[in-house]
């Protein structure tokens, strides 16, 4: 939370989308004080962009959101749950409004080594395990989320490949913000807007 309120003071008056919210935390500060606040979750069987639970209907890879639509896409430890990381930094980067951006954490497990694929689908949809099953907690399933991908530091470079937008890591480590732990990242990734640049053209 404090990286958005540094990044961007005036939050509250935005068009925020959360994905995977969680009952606690950002998610809740998000939900209570900001008026256009959209949260989501991925229901595989539901029509995307419908409502569940109070909740919007999302798929990261395919979302129903109108370009340049998203000042903020928020996600809590979502993006190493993602079968297709390419399609959903793409997806986000498409629905970011000009000067918007997505600020998230996802584990950097692999640190300076190269990030690493965990699981795929394959051509039939079926899920192909690459290396020992691994699942993470899921606010809406008792089984889990599968882990799909081991980040590293390059995780940068994969985004910038996928959508052409740069990344900015951000390492807190302060007791006096209550943080000091094994995976303190977090990620901004900017969609600079193109008024600005030509704007700082000679």
């Amino acid at each position: 939370m404090w990286v958005i309120d540094e990044y961007f003071p005036s939050w509250k008056d935005l068009v925020i989308h959360e994905s995977s919210p969680v009952k606690r935390g950002a998610s809740l500060r998000l939900q209570s004080e900001c008026a256009s606040y959209i949260p989501s979750q991925y229901f595989p069987n539901r029509d995307l962009g419908g409502e569940v639970d109070g909740a919007r209907c999302e798929n990261l890879e395919a979302l129903t959101f109108a370009d340049e639509s998203i000042d903020l896409h928020v996600s809590q430890d979502v993006m190493e749950h993602i079968f297709s990381p390419v399609a959903a930094f793409r997806e986000i980067a498409r629905t970011l409004k000009p000067g918007g951006a997505h600020i998230f954490t996802v584990p950097i497990v692999r640190k300076h080594e190269a990030s690493r694929v965990r699981a795929r689908l394959n051509e039939a949809g079926e899920i192909v395990h690459l290396q020992e099953p691994e699942y993470h907690g899921n606010p809406i399933d008792d089984k889990g989320s599968l882990v799909t991908v081991d980040w590293g530091y390059d995780i940068c470079r994969h985004i910038f490949a996928a959508c052409g937008l740069f990344t900015h890591t951000i390492r807190i480590d302060d007791i006096s913000k209550g943080i000091r732990a094994e995976y303190i990242e977090v990620l901004v990734t900017l969609k600079t807007d193109p008024k600005i640049i030509a704007n700082a053209m000679p």
